[in-house]
C-alpha cells in the first residue's frame, strides 16, 4: 500500500535532516548520480603469488593504475597501484620476477571500519571519500586517489573508480 505526504509533512521531513557540509563546485553538476552513472571498468583482480611482470602487462594492456589483489578464495587484500610499482622497480626494491605481494599495499582490516562504496553510491560521498583525510571512524588518513567499488555485503569486487573518473565526468556532463 502507497502512502502519501502532505506538503508540509515533506517539508517538515525535509527540514529534519541534517545538512551535510559545504557542498563542492561540482556538487550541483552530479545531479543525482551515482558510481553506476561514472560507468567503472569492471575490476581487474591479480593473485599475491603472480608476477609483478605479469600484474604490470594486464595492467598496460586495460591502461589501469590499480589492480585488485584477491586471495585464492576471492576475498579482497589490497591492491596494487602501478605508480608506485615502477617507482619500487625503478629504486630495485621490487624485481618484475617477485610476487605481487612484496609489492602490494594490504588493507588494514584490524581497524575494521571501512566506507562501503558501491554502485548505488551518490558522487557527492564519492568525492568526499577521495578528499577527506579522516577515515570513518575519525582517525587521520592520507587521501584516496581511488576507491574499490564492491557490491553492499562486499563480497564481489565490481570495479574501481578514480578521482580521475569523477573529474571526467564533470567535464563531459552538460
Amino acid at each position: 500500500m502507497t502512502s502519501y505526504m502532505t506538503g508540509s509533512e515533506a517539508f517538515a521531513r525535509e527540514a529534519q535532516q541534517p545538512t551535510s557540509t559545504a557542498p563542492s563546485v561540482w556538487a550541483d553538476k552530479y545531479r543525482g548520480a551515482t558510481v553506476e552513472d561514472l560507468d567503472p571498468p569492471p575490476a581487474l583482480s591479480v593473485s599475491p603469488n603472480h608476477p609483478v611482470s605479469a600484474a604490470l602487462m594486464a595492467a598496460y594492456e586495460r591502461d589501469y593504475t590499480h589492480l585488485t589483489v584477491i586471495s585464492a578464495q576471492r576475498s579482497l587484500l589490497g591492491y596494487l597501484s602501478i605508480p608506485r610499482l615502477k617507482e619500487l622497480i625503478h629504486n630495485g626494491t621490487v624485481k618484475e620476477s617477485d610476487p605481487v605481494s612484496t609489492a602490494m599495499q594490504r588493507f588494514n582490516r584490524k581497524r575494521g571500519i571501512y566506507k562501503v562504496i558501491t554502485m548505488e553510491t551518490p558522487l557527492e560521498e564519492l568525492e568526499q571519500f577521495f578528499d577527506s583525510e579522516t577515515g570513518p571512524n575519525g582517525d587521520q588518513r592520507e587521501k584516496h586517489a581511488f576507491a574499490v567499488v564492491t557490491d553492499a555485503g562486499r563480497k564481489f569486487v565490481l570495479g574501481v573508480a578514480t578521482k580521475g573518473d569523477l573529474e571526467e565526468f564533470v567535464k563531459r556532463r552538460p
